[in-house]
């Protein structure tokens, strides 16, 4: 079996350094920084500009009022770092090589399924961002825009997102896998933690369903949100354009939306993984770990890296965060494999808990989402810029300079 190094294409890391200094961001970059300074105030501006039933979908969890959403939330602000003064910080580097690539900063946007519900065209807004940015982009089974036009734009950073289609022994799940290696994904990222479906509370009371259909409440929720109805004019409806190709020529939205709700999202098995394993030649993750022993059974197959996460709260109400179970995977990888994570990760200061706690890079969703749903087509840069420099100023305060030295950082 090749090496992680070979996996990813055999690219040295520096093949692709983020020159230092970052440029400094232009006039309207700065307007936006100072129209958005934070993730809560994106995530307000987000609330009047889109309907109800899309804020919704993005903001909730799995369960009534989404406890482990603010459990998640809760975990990484109890993560405290003891800082240290009197070091030399003129100078940062936010850079970090990962499975044979270099990146601009460790934070990648997460795999969101359906983000053109929020706003339409997120999916290829952030995938330039990323791209731009160098920062991975996780493109998903389910996102709008298909495997070869993600690639396309983000060819540098693009990694791809597998949800398992079991029909027909695994045969579209494997097309797809020989669709993002013939695209150019560097990375394949399979999810793990979506064995069946969980009833979202606020999707049913809100109507939300796949898919998705035009009722009494979503026309007025529509009708109070008339930048994201003009937009979504614009640009048509959202579809799952990825499985189009499993599909009949001439199939419609509809139909694509019902292909997706009933292939995808089933259990996947060790034994479905270590298949995986064989098939794809580059780096492979698995997402949604939270057991040490699934973490020692993962890298026992093979896989490269560990994503730590509990799906942002939308799957088990009574799941631990991922940083809680952060030190316990670590422990039993004992540097087999990158371990990943992914949760509640908001802000700069975010990542950087992430890395005192043991991460080797990080992984956000809503704070890229929100941005864009706040902002439009300036959303994505402006969600990268703002992590860049949060990240800059909080390596500053506690003294650390390089990544390296990041997760060395104490903790209290």
């Amino acid at each position: 079996m090749p090496d992680a190094h070979d996996r990813a294409g055999g690219i040295a890391s520096g093949e692709f350094a983020l020159p230092l200094p970052v440029p400094a961001p232009d006039e309207a970059a700065l307007r936006l920084r100072r129209l958005f300074p934070a993730y809560g105030v994106l995530e307000q501006r987000a609330r009047r500009r889109v309907p109800r039933f899309a804020y919704h979908y993005a903001v909730n969890g799995v369960g009534e009022g989404s406890p482990n959403v603010a459990h998640n939330r809760a975990a990484m602000d109890a993560v405290r770092i003891l800082p240290r003064y009197g070091v030399p910080v003129a100078e940062v580097d936010t850079r970090v090589s990962l499975f044979g690539r270099e990146y601009g900063m460790p934070v990648g946007v997460s795999p969101m399924g359906n983000p053109g519900i929020v706003w339409p065209g997120t999916g290829a807004i952030l995938a330039r961002a990323a791209q731009k940015a160098r920062i991975p982009y996780i493109g998903s089974t389910v996102a709008n825009e298909s495997i070869e036009t993600l690639a396309k734009l983000a060819p540098d950073v693009y990694w791809f997102q597998l949800y398992a289609a079991p029909a027909e022994g695994h045969a579209r799940s494997l097309d797809m896998v020989r669709r993002a290696e013939a695209a150019g994904a560097h990375v394949l990222v399979v999810t793990m933690d979506v064995p069946g479906r969980p009833k979202r509370v606020g999707d049913v009371a809100n109507g939300l369903e796949v898919p998705f259909r035009f009722r009494a409440r979503t026309l007025r929720d529509i009708a109070m949100s008339p930048a994201w109805a003009l937009e979504t004019l614009r640009q048509g409806r959202p579809g799952f354009d990825t499985m189009r190709k499993y599909l009949p020529e001439g199939a419609s939205i509809f139909d694509t939306a019902r292909f997706a709700q009933k292939e995808l999202g089933q259990a996947i098995t060790w034994e479905w993984i270590a298949r995986l394993r064989e098939a794809w030649p580059r780096a492979m993750v698995v997402k949604g770990i939270l057991h040490p022993d699934d973490a020692e059974r993962a890298i026992q197959i093979g896989c490269d890296g560990i994503l730590v996460s509990n799906h942002g709260g939308r799957q088990f109400d009574a799941a631990p965060a991922g940083i809680e179970m952060l030190p316990a995977i670590i422990e039993r990888v004992a540097g087999r494999a990158k371990v990943l994570l992914d949760g509640s990760v908001r802000s700069g200061l975010d990542i950087l808990r992430g890395l005192a706690s043991g991460a080797e890079f990080t992984f956000a969703a809503r704070s890229f989402l929100w941005s864009v749903a706040a902002i439009g087509q300036a959303g994505g840069d402006h969600a990268t810029l703002a992590f860049l420099e949060e990240l800059r100023a909080n390596m500053t305060q506690a003294g650390v300079r390089t990544i390296e030295e990041a997760r060395r950082a104490p903790l209290v």
